[in-house]
Formats: structure tokens, sequence, C-alpha cells
């Protein structure tokens, strides 16, 4: 395609809009969520499914996870006229059911298959701008994934796609760029939450020797059962691409690097088709849409390291070195990337930008609350019935994401915690669920916001357990150059690991305090210094279980297996013998028949010094004859 010219774009965005608006006018579309989540469940198939039973008259497309994790392969079929319908779980039986009940013919007696219909996750702000109280998500970063096709470029600027860069390279200067940021009061969504603006003028005014200057998009991710960043990417790449221009222009960088595990195949894909699409329509690379400004971008891979979501250890791997810290300052924004002025955002704040370049600073701010404005996007998961993708206002409560958003705890089961903030933040108690989610508050109860992650814990989770697990991948992903992390995990680790085993002594709790009060203090970076955050809040708010572990050693959620004992309920027990061929070590044997004259068969009976708590008895026993304790 030819290098559009500003006037070209707002022609060819309105042509885009009417073609947008005409398809949902006349066309029956069915949308299909294509991210790693549906595709994993199995959403190629369901894509054949639909693809091979409908005519050419509708429209089959392709478009990002729309939040409904726990219900992929999910499916929104519009029908003209009628409200869209979102069904889930949508295998190749039930695309071809809801093709021949729902789609086929259009007929006005067919209707929606109602036990698969899903509510609607979100408002749209595009459609609709009112703060609907009804809803529990505002959708601000993913307001055109699950809708948008994301490998066509056409639909990004159909829902006004590059329309804030339009002001950004004609009508701003640099300083007016950052004033609107300053407005806003958009922080960081990496976790730190430092403000944005601020981060842009002090790499604006930065002076670089030879005047070149980087933008670098922070796309690693590496909290464990964080994915918010890889499904922006995969659903809306363009929004990522149009921030990172506008932050170039506003600094006086002309050359960008997203940065992204190599494990997200799909969305470097994705954000690779996006980048040329970009550039084919004269939106990156030389004298973009003729204005004089030239930006471009180009991909760099991680491996997978932990640490190199910290800003200067990323900086390294970019480089092509080890990605390991650096001591600060000076600041990337002075002394960044190849030791020029650098600026480090990740993707949600990046793709929040083009709105706010679009809409204004001021209408960024009415969101949220005085502090921590905007939204703030989680992946929810864990104990939680409806897991995924969710984005809500900033000082929206913990209870209402998790029961009113999540809906509730799965099975009936006892709320316990939410870990925030990945390995990095701490678990909060049920006592915190009124608490409002901003950068502040979390910080001030013992967690943090971090990049988003968001697990819900039941009362059959163990938090001494837990704090183990995050400190053993802490352990692991430390880069080791300075002391505090590098020993400060292991003792740490090796503390938790003994007293999940029950050996720990209360003198092991004074001990795990200070090591993780002077891993806090004396760390090079924030992974050093906030990895002792799980198991100090988990000292502070569930010290009954730490006792328990170590004076009672007892384990009451049942996952720590060396605190765990099989025995059999005698009376319940008939001697089926079912438990004994099950038992890898063969440590369950008859008791002696003689005891028992009333019984065909004598009961069984689990020899202490040989059961490895493995469990099996008790998941074969049909009659609730084994009780673990």
């Amino acid at each position: 395609m030819a290098k559009l010219h500003l006037d070209d774009l707002r022609l060819f965005r309105e042509l885009k809009k009417k073609d947008f608006n005409k398809r949902d006018a006349e066309s029956i579309q069915v949308v299909i969520g294509m991210g790693t989540c549906g595709i994993a469940a199995g959403a190629k198939q369901t894509w054949d499914a639909f693809t091979s039973g409908l005519d050419a008259s509708c429209i089959v497309k392709q478009t990002g996870c729309m939040g409904l994790c726990h219900s992929e392969p999910t499916v929104e079929v519009i029908v003209p006229g009628k409200p869209s319908v979102i069904y889930g779980m949508v295998d190749a039986a039930l695309a071809k059911e809801i093709i021949q009940k729902h789609i086929q013919g259009n007929q006005p007696g067919n209707q929606p298959l109602d036990n698969h219909v899903l509510e609607k996750p979100a408002i749209d702000i595009i459609k609709n701008e009112a703060d609907d109280s009804s809803k529990f998500q505002y959708r601000v970063v993913l307001r055109n994934c699950g809708i948008i096709d994301p490998e066509n470029i056409d639909e990004y600027i159909a829902r006004d796609g590059y329309s804030g860069l339009e002001k950004v390279l004609f009508e701003w200067s640099a300083e007016q760029t950052i004033e609107e940021m300053k407005i806003s009061a958009l922080r960081g969504r990496g976790g730190a939450g430092f403000p944005t603006w601020l981060k842009w003028d002090l790499a604006r005014k930065a002076v670089s020797p030879d005047g070149e200057k980087y933008v670098i998009c922070n796309a690693d991710e590496g909290d464990p059962g964080a994915y918010m960043d890889r499904s922006t990417i995969e659903g809306d790449p363009h929004s990522v691409i149009e921030g990172m221009i506008t932050a170039g222009k506003a600094i006086g960088a002309n050359k960008g690097y997203v940065y992204i595990r190599a494990e997200y195949p799909l969305a470097i894909e994705r954000l690779k088709i996006a980048i040329d699409q970009a550039r084919d329509f004269g939106l990156l690379g030389e004298n973009i849409m003729f204005s004089g400004f030239c930006f471009d971008i180009e991909i760099r891979l991680g491996a997978g390291a932990f640490v190199c979501g910290e800003e200067t250890a990323l900086i390294k791997s970019v480089e092509g070195n080890r990605g390991m810290p650096v001591p600060k300052p000076p600041f990337p924004a002075n002394k960044g990337l190849w030791q020029k002025p650098s600026i480090i955002n990740n993707v949600e704040t990046f793709a929040t930008v083009p709105v706010i370049t679009a809409r204004g600073g001021a209408w960024h701010a009415k969101i949220g609350t005085e502090k921590s404005k905007g939204t703030k996007v989680f992946a929810l998961t864990g104990k939680v019935k409806h897991s995924g993708l969710v984005e809500v206002p900033m000082g929206t409560s913990l209870r209402d994401i998790v029961y009113k958003v999540g809906g509730g705890i799965m099975d009936g089961k006892k709320f316990k915690g939410v870990q925030t903030g990945g390995p990095s933040g701490g678990i909060l108690t049920e006592a915190s669920l009124d608490l409002p989610i901003d950068f502040d508050t979390l910080t001030e109860n013992g967690s943090m916001m971090g990049s988003g992650g968001m697990i819900v814990m039941d009362e059959d989770d163990c938090v001494v357990d837990v704090s183990r697990f995050y400190m053993e991948f802490c352990v692991d992903e430390s880069c080791g150059k300075c002391s505090p992390c590098r020993i400060g995990t292991t003792q740490t680790l090796k503390l938790l690991e003994k007293i999940t085993e029950g050996k720990g002594t209360q003198e092991d709790l004074v001990s795990l305090v200070a090591i993780g009060n002077a891993m806090t203090k004396a760390s090079l970076c924030m992974l050093g210094c906030t990895a002792a955050n799980p198991v100090m809040s988990t000292i502070k708010n569930f010290i009954e279980e730490y006792n328990e572990h170590i004076h009672d050693k007892k384990c009451r959620s049942g996952k720590c297996k060396s605190l765990l004992t099989f025995t059999i309920d005698t009376p319940k027990c008939i001697g089926c013998g079912i438990c004994v061929k099950k038992c890898p070590t063969n440590c369950i044997i008859p008791e002696d028949a003689a005891k028992y004259p009333d019984k065909k068969k004598p009961p069984v009976l689990i020899k202490q010094e040989g059961c490895i708590k493995c469990g099996e008895c008790l998941a074969v026993c049909k009659f609730n004859a084994v009780i673990k304790a």
C-alpha cells in the first residue's frame, strides 16, 4: 500500500468505520477468540467447524482473548438486529449446533442456546462511555481485545486507531504531549507506578552526545500466573506500536525495541505482522505520514529470565549481554541503552497512551482514585470461578473483583487470601477484601500492584507452602550478583522447607524476619528487595499456621506431605483390599481377622513407617474409610 498522508489516513479511517458498522448492521458475524488460551483449548477446531459449516454470506473472523479464560474456546455471534451473544466452551460439536439452531437461515424463531451463553464481560468504551454501575469492568487497555482482528490494521484504524498519533505528529509539541500525559496522571503499569510523564520528561531533557535516544517496551512478563501483556499484544498489537511512536516523538527518539520473551510465539508473530502493516501504511519508518518524524521498532527476544523485568537488566539483555541489574543512578532516562537516554514502559502503559492522546489527559484522570488514575488489568487466577483477564477502574475493591467479576470461590470453599504482585507481592487476608485496589493502598498493606497477577486462594491452600513456592522461584531466578538476594533467598528457602517438613523451630521465624528485612534494605534490585514479601506478609497475617507447622507438626490444608498422616477408620473399612493393591510401598496390610469376628474380611492397617503420603488409598476408597489428618 502507498504511504499515507494525514488526510489519506483520515479518509481511510472514515471508510473503514463505515465498512465496520455496515458489517455489524448487515452481516452475520462469528467472532472466535484465538488467543493462546483459546487455541490451547481447541479454538482452531472450533474455527474449522464454523468456516466449513457457514456460507459466504456469514463473516467468520478471529480476535484476541475476550477475557473469559475459564470458558475457552469463546465465540461471539452477531446477528443483525439482535443482541450479540457470547458462547463459552465451544468445541466443534457445539459449533455445529450453534450454526443449526441459532445462525442458519437467520429465521425469526432461531434463539441462542441459553445453557451455553455467557454474559458480556465489560463495558466497551468506544460504544458506551457511560459509567454503568451494574458493571464492574471498564475496558481501556483491552478496548479492542475480543473485538478486532489483531492481524488486520484496517479494524484497528476503524476503531480510532492512530487518531491520537495525528495530534502528536501534527498538532502538539513534545512539551504538549508530555503535558497531556501529566494531566492524565498515568503511572507505569509495570509494577513500580512511576509517573509516566515524568519519566518521559527526564528523557526529553537528557542530552545525548549524538542525538540518539531509545524507547523500550517491556513485554517480558515473568510473574507466575500473569498473562496480561501477552494477551494485550495478541489481541491489539497496534495499540502498543502507537504508544511507542508517541513516546518516541515526545522524547526525541527514532528507534524503539520490544523486549518480549521467546515463550510467547503467537504474540511475537502478531507483533511482527502489525509492525509490517504499520510500515506499509507509512505509520512506521521514515518520515511518518510526511510529518518529518522518523521512528521504527525492532523486536528483541528474551530467554525468560525473571530478573530481566528489572529495567537495567533488561537493557543489558537488549544489548546482547547477560541480563543482570546495575546500580542506579544514573537512571535509564539519562544513560540507558548503549549509554543513551532511554525510557522503558511495559505493554499496558503503552497500550493506554493512544486513548489518552485521542481523548485527552483529563478524560483519563476522571477514572480511578486521587493518586492512582485509570484502570488496571489483572490476570485473575486460582480458586475463583471465573478466572480470566479483567480490567477494572483503580479503586475497585478486592471483594468486587473476586466475587462480582470473578464469581466467587470455586466449589463453595472458604476464601483464604489473595496474592497480588506475583513473587514480589504479599498475601492479603479476608480482612483486606474491602481495600481499594491502587498502588499506595496495596503497598501500605504489605503487598504491591506488580504487573497485575492476582491469585485467589481457598481453605485448601497452605500459606507456608505457597511462600516456599515463591521463594523457590526467586532462588531460581536470582541473577546472583548481590549477596543479600543470592544468599538471602537461598537461606529463606531452606528455613521454609524445614518448617514444611515439620522440623521448624520458633527461632526459625525470627530468622525469616531478620533475613527478609536485610534483603529488603540491601538488595541491588527490586527482585531481591521484594522477594521476602510473601514470607513477611504470611508471617504477619497467618502466624497461627506457622505455629501449627512448628509446634503441632500439622498442616491444616494438607499440602505439606511430611506433616500428613493417613489412617484407617476401622468401622467403615470392609476389607475390600483395593487400597492394598494401589499402595506403591506395600505399607497397607490386613488386620488380624480374629479381632473382628463380625466382619467378613478384616479391615486394613496403614504402617506409618512405610507411608510416603501419596494419597492413593484416599483416592480409591469408596467407603470414606481413609482419614487424612
